[in-house]
């Protein structure tokens, strides 16, 4: 276990990107008025309109039951709809035809969906000619099956939209514009005027790092306000009620942008990529890119942080449990090594951080000589000064110095694998180098992680954690955790240098 080093103070209060920061001397004055910690909690969906979602199952399921009675007959028609319904939505919804753009179009979706629905009864007639040949459909009535079935889904589907179009002018929704210049102004003044579009922009996010608090910030020409704080943007999202954020500018090109886009999508936002950028960067979406008055528009597939929940936790449990059963001896031995070496005060407690920012007690052995108060220095200081004894360096070499850490797994302030657990010195130093680095709090710290296994345990840059530990993040599984931990058993055998 080699969560942690006993070097320059590193604990709690921690500013991840869903909470506010609190502010510093130096970091301007506090907001006014109560402001809200976190943003609010992300609705089903992720800015999809469910109610035109389930239109479009309706239309579609009504045009393959007519395309079924046309080709096959009052006879046959209702049987075979419990296979072809069920397979015509699953066939649309693996095309990605229930996630319409913001002016989605029938004739948009043809090429789709005449390609889906000739699968569909290709497959239809190899099934009817294997079980009942003499009901075998011949090529022209094969061919008219595929044709009406088309053109009634179009047909619904045209019937669809516009119901939408009307639905979207008289309640657009609240959207967030993340950019800087004439594009973003253009754009708000574009879907100011159009709003069949269904998006009315309340805001404007510059792509710069958000400030813990202090005076809002002019307006953009035209009035669309500046948000430039975390207590402004949370304001903002939960009296709007906010769901999609349009960026104008590639969300990776730099750091600050990065950190807005990890914002959003941890909200659960539905995010969308506006102008020249949407039509360069990355791939288009599954059916080309949409167009919001001549700007090029797509939807970014931003899934929600795998963060783990009920499963990480149990994983946790279970392990934790087992392994201070097992090490109950080694436990009971260090205590005693620690106490006939170092006299009274086997424990030493240091504040740390833990998720959103919560503070919590870490637990180790005393490896330094003079009582738990000093265990707070650097490894190298305490060498040079001789107040490290042989326990201590065996402590540490071996990483036993960690093990009571295991009472923090089950009291719920750390994971088993997770990211390093920092000071509140260290944090926000880390944070104002690298606008990333707070997007680490999102899960509890753990005894081990993937930058400590990749050699990060005694030090590395900000930039470094940031991306090892939101990587960890951001694609966690059962079998990472495992992977990592056998990793983190093995690295004391392990002649290698990080």
């Amino acid at each position: 276990m080699t969560t942690d080093r006993a070097d320059a103070p590193r604990a709690a209060g921690v500013l991840p990107p869903s909470a506010v920061p609190r502010p510093t001397a130096a970091a301007g004055r506090p907001p006014r008025g109560p402001v809200p910690r976190t943003l609010p909690p992300p609705r089903p969906g992720r800015g999809l309109r469910r109610r035109t979602v389930a239109l479009l199952l309706a239309a579609d399921c009504l045009a393959t039951a007519g395309a079924a009675l046309l080709a096959l007959g009052t006879t046959a028609a209702p049987s075979a709809l419990t296979a072809l319904v069920p397979a015509a939505l699953l066939l649309h919804r693996r095309a990605g035809l229930y996630r319409p753009g913001p002016a989605p179009s029938a004739l948009d979706d043809l090429p789709g969906l005449l390609g889906r629905a000739a699968v569909l009864w290709c497959a239809a007639a190899a099934v009817l000619a294997a079980v009942h040949p003499g009901r075998a459909l011949p090529p022209v009535a094969l061919a008219g099956a595929v044709a009406a079935h088309t053109l009634l889904v179009c047909g619904g589907r045209a019937t669809v939209y516009r119901a939408r179009r009307n639905a979207a002018r008289r309640r657009p929704r609240a959207v967030l514009i993340v950019g800087t210049g004439p594009a973003a102004r253009q754009l708000a003044a574009v879907l100011d005027a159009h709003p069949e579009y269904g998006m009315h922009p309340v805001g404007l996010v510059p792509p710069a790092p958000l400030l813990p608090g202090g005076p809002a910030a002019p307006p953009a020409p035209g009035g669309l306000p500046r948000l430039t704080s975390v207590p402004e943007l949370a304001r903002a999202v939960i009296q709007h009620t906010v769901r999609d954020v349009v960026f104008t500018l590639p969300p990776y090109g730099d750091p600050h942008t990065a950190a807005l886009l990890r914002r959003f999508v941890d909200q659960g936002s539905a995010i969308w990529l506006a102008g020249p950028a949407a039509a360069r960067e990355g791939r288009p979406p599954h059916r080309g890119t949409d167009q919001l008055w001549g700007f090029a528009c797509r939807r970014l597939d931003t899934a929600p942080p795998r963060h783990g929940g009920r499963r990480k936790r149990a994983l946790d449990l279970a392990l934790a449990t087992g392994a201070l059963v097992a090490a109950a001896p080694v436990l009971l031995g260090c205590a005693l090594a620690v106490r006939i070496a170092g006299g009274p005060g086997v424990l030493c407690r240091r504040e740390r951080t833990g998720r959103d920012g919560r503070g919590f007690t870490l637990l180790t052995f005393r490896t330094l000589r003079g009582g738990p108060a000093q265990q707070e220095t650097s490894r190298r200081g305490a060498a040079d000064d001789g107040r490290m004894g042989r326990v201590g360096r065996l402590l540490r070499r071996s990483a036993l110095e960690g093990l009571p850490q295991l009472w923090n797994v089950l009291r719920g302030d750390m994971s088993l694998v997770g990211p390093r657990p920092e000071h509140p010195r260290v944090v926000q130093r880390c944070t104002r180098a690298c606008p990333e680095y707070g997007a680490r709090h999102r899960m509890r710290p753990g005894l081990t992680g993937l930058a400590q296994v990749h050699g990060l345990r005694d030090g590395g840059s900000p930039e470094d954690l940031a991306r090892f530990d939101n990587l960890y993040i951001d694609s966690w599984s059962p079998w990472q955790d495992l992977r990592i931990l056998l990793r983190t058993a093995v690295s004391p055998w392990r002649r290698e240098r990080g």
